[in-house]
């Protein structure tokens, strides 16, 4: 397994926690118990909270004295969602919305190309995503330092909101129109679902538009950060490459 950014024991997650540190997720044994002021902590800092096997928990910390507990610690400090909303209809941006894609190393494909094509900003949601971890950080060659990443309890309530505020959402997601063909709108969501489920109904259903890339061979269906590379070329393109 790859080296996690992880801290263990009761005390010094609960330290963590009120110290403000990003913590991806906490994961405790099945057979144990975890304090009342662990849980109000993580509740309030709207950190996930997993209940695993125990050996799941000494296999990450690498120890058997973890008190049962294990958190994994991220390597970023998240992004204010409401912030990152007004910075990017401020400068007529773009966001890429990952929605529900779990394999680190897609998200770190894709959080690399983001940052490559000026993207302001990156939205994921708190469940069913890949946590930020070192594979992530590896995979994006360091991107995940240089552009801002927020966290979400709900893809459908952020895209609403950037809606409100002058947003456009587009989905990448087949039985649209092809995405060259596409005028896009500014300040622009651009939304990828993962390689199995595609874009999530609800999510879609806040989409404005739906943008479908053209494939001609055999194989119907990309790699998610494959996509993402195209879709975002074509933005791209249309921001500042072209203008």
């Amino acid at each position: 397994m790859e080296k996690r950014f992880v801290i263990w024991g009761r005390n010094p997650i609960i330290e963590a926690l009120k110290a403000g540190k990003s913590l991806e997720k906490i994961l405790f044994a099945h057979d144990s118990h975890l304090p009342k002021e662990l849980i109000k902590l993580a509740e309030k800092h709207k950190v996930k909270v997993q209940k695993v096997p125990r050996k799941k928990v000494e296999e990450i910390a690498g120890t058997k004295k973890t008190q049962g507990v294990v958190a994994l610690v991220s390597p970023i400090q998240y992004a204010d969602e409401n912030s990152l909303i007004e910075e990017t209809v401020k400068k007529n941006g773009v966001l890429l919305i990952m929605d529900h894609i779990t394999d680190p190393q897609n998200v770190g494909n894709m959080i690399r190309t983001a940052e490559v094509f000026g993207v302001d900003g990156i939205v994921i949601p708190r469940e069913r995503s890949s946590p930020i971890n070192e594979v992530v950080v590896k995979a994006s060659t360091g991107a995940v330092f240089h552009i801002p990443i927020t966290k979400v309890g709900s893809l459908r309530q952020f895209l609403e909101k950037f809606k409100k505020k002058g947003g456009w959402v587009v989905a990448v997601e087949k039985g649209g129109k092809h995405i060259h063909k596409l005028e896009f709108p500014f300040p622009l969501a651009v939304v990828l679902g993962s390689e199995g489920k595609g874009v999530s109904k609800s999510v879609l259903d806040s989409a404005d538009l739906i943008a479908t890339i053209p494939m001609k061979g055999k194989i119907t269906s990309l790699n998610v950060s494959s996509a993402t590379a195209i879709a975002l070329w074509e933005v791209a393109k249309q921001k500042w490459i072209e203008n």
